[in-house]
């Protein structure tokens, strides 16, 4: 049964299809250690295995093209520096990528917006929050933040917009073992069909005002 609010959001994303001249517009990316360039083998500062990293994030774009929200959560990366007495898994930064390398198995890509750790660029306003899990073992967290126009690392939302409108960019987390990158997950858009199951990782948005579609008269 899908959640009512998840419902809500999916409903809201058509409604916007059909009220504006641009859709808003839902991504979502599965994060793993496979993607990365090379492919990642997690293990503790001793050279012990540590269990694997991974995650999901939803992305929504709204109808304006001037602001792109995202939701992720991540698990068995440290995102406080407490959760694990190892270090090897403390999450020193987190960013989107995008240019014309940034396809799925290719080289690594600029940062082009960062939103934990250097660079960070959610600034104009700051909109990140960051809720670490707070349960006896669990290691992980949830990321939130909004890419509004003004902000970018050395470039604009408007710049990357092609690159991520063509799955040409992806979300990157880096820990202390892996500097350029534990986990990542390619930023795409889903079947139509699968638009309220994208909407899962995302219903928490559905309380922002520029995700609700524009009425006509």
């Amino acid at each position: 049964m899908i959640h009512p609010r998840v419902a809500l959001l999916a409903s809201l994303v058509l409604l916007g299809a059909s009220t504006s001249g641009n859709a808003v517009t839902v991504f979502t990316a599965t994060i793993t250690n496979s993607q990365e360039n090379p492919p990642t083998v997690p293990t503790t500062s001793t050279g012990a295995p540590r269990p694997a990293s991974f995650g999901n994030a939803t992305f929504v774009l709204n109808d304006a093209r001037t602001a792109l929200m995202f939701n992720a959560t991540i698990f068995n990366i440290d995102v406080t520096g407490t959760q694990t007495p190892d270090v090897n898994d403390n999450l020193i930064a987190a960013h989107i990528h995008a240019g014309p390398t940034a396809a799925p198995g290719g080289p690594n890509a600029p940062v082009v917006w960062g939103f934990f750790g250097s660079p960070f660029n959610d600034t104009t306003p700051n909109d990140s929050v960051v809720s670490p899990f707070t349960g006896a073992g669990q290691v992980g967290g949830t990321f939130s933040g909004k890419w509004d126009l003004p902000e970018g690392n050395n470039t604009t939302l408007t710049a990357q917009l092609p690159f991520i409108l063509a799955g040409l960019s992806y979300i990157n987390f880096h820990t202390t073992q892996f500097g350029a990158g534990e986990i990542r997950g390619q930023i795409v858009t889903p079947e139509p069909s699968s638009i309220a199951l994208a909407a899962v990782g995302a219903f928490g948005l559905i309380g922002y005002g520029w995700l609700r579609p524009k009425r006509t008269r």
